[in-house]
């Protein structure tokens, strides 16, 4: 999977109060055929990493331009460049948007028609066939990446967010629901320190993966009846259980999720098993295959509660987004030892 041709870059920083007059500026210099006051804006509000608005030109929506400006700080979580190369190679291989520029801080890309999907449409069985094959489908890509394509980078991204983990607020109300919230760094390091031990041992392979495939970063297209995944911060080389289970937990939603909707062991291995028919190029895929990776998955879930909870840590100390991500680190977390308990209590090891 090579990487096409480079796009141009613009030495401009949209303020991340002024979105809208940035992404004009951004468009004009793209679009300049585009009439200036036939110009029109979309602000999008459904991430919480990054700032996104949308400009068309009169009534071609479909041509609309997307400009995405990074969060305050997200450098310190993403490698902007490894990402712009990820986008680049996924358009070129067929699985994404094109990128239309970059500038000093974000991204103008293609508008991939289609609806981000919800905590039902997910699991509707003609949606979720789609994104089990897509996902089969691009843990089978080859990318040409500087990172050891054997080495999951699930660990080394883990450590470098606890070192930057915040330890406490000098805030006083932040700091007291800080501590009343979350489990001190040296119990989180030991946690963290147990799972790599376990689940190194889990023989997951490891590919190609996207490794934040939550709702909104999946686009369904009912008239070509496909799907589409955006938002390659996070895409490289990691444990092929992590990226299945870290959807699977995505099936909660993120504004107000709810972990009772992570989907049964029905759904789940019926999802495995269309995965596993394309990953494996076989129609008939054996019980024992499907159980082996249900397996893994399961243990691996317990990685995705505690990377994101480990996320939003960092991201309460730095970003500008209305968002409680002291709140959404403590719910990840608190999912992490739920499901850590319950797997003890049921006599399961490795976990």
């Amino acid at each position: 999977m090579e990487s096409g041709i480079k796009e141009p870059h613009f030495s401009i920083s949209i303020c991340e109060n002024d979105i809208i007059n940035g992404a004009m500026e951004i468009v004009k210099l793209l679009r300049p055929m585009w009439p200036s006051d036939q110009l029109l804006h979309k602000i999008f509000t459904n991430g919480i990493s990054n700032k996104l608005v949308g400009i068309w030109c009169g009534d071609k929506y479909n041509e609309m331009v997307l400009v995405r400006v990074y969060g305050h700080k997200t450098d310190l979580l993403i490698d902007r460049k490894q990402e712009i190369r990820n986008i680049r190679a996924l358009h070129k291989a067929g699985h994404t948007h094109s990128i239309y520029a970059t500038f000093d801080n974000g991204l103008a890309y293609e508008f991939i028609e289609g609806d981000t999907l919800t905590v039902d449409t997910v699991r509707k069985p003609e949606i979720y066939k789609l994104v089990a094959q897509r996902m089969a489908e691009m843990h089978l890509l080859q990318s040409s990446t500087d990172q050891n394509q054997s080495e999951p980078i699930i660990w080394r991204k883990t450590e470098k967010f606890m070192q930057l983990m915040p330890k406490s607020f000098d805030d006083p109300e932040k700091r007291k629901k800080f501590e009343k919230l979350i489990k001190p760094h040296s119990s989180l390091l030991h946690e963290y320190q147990t799972l790599k031990e376990n689940l190194s041992r889990m023989d997951s392979p490891v590919v190609f993966c996207h490794n934040d495939l939550l709702l909104t970063n999946i686009l369904y297209n009912q008239k070509e009846n496909k799907v589409t995944f955006i938002d390659f911060e996070y895409a490289a080389y990691n444990n092929q259980a992590f990226d299945i289970a870290n959807h699977f937990a995505e099936f909660a939603g993120v504004d107000n999720p709810d972990f009772s909707l992570y989907p049964d062991e029905e759904l789940q291995k019926s999802w495995l098993k269309i995965y596993l028919r394309t990953y494996k190029n076989i129609e008939d895929v054996s019980e024992d295959e499907i159980a082996k990776l249900y397996k893994q998955v399961k243990q691996f879930v317990l990685m995705t509660h505690f990377f994101w909870g480990c996320w939003s840590l960092i991201q309460s100390q730095y970003s500008h987004i209305d968002f409680d991500f002291l709140e959404y680190a403590a719910l990840r977390f608190n999912e992490y030892f739920r499901r850590k308990c319950h797997a003890s209590e049921n006599g399961i090891r490795n976990i």
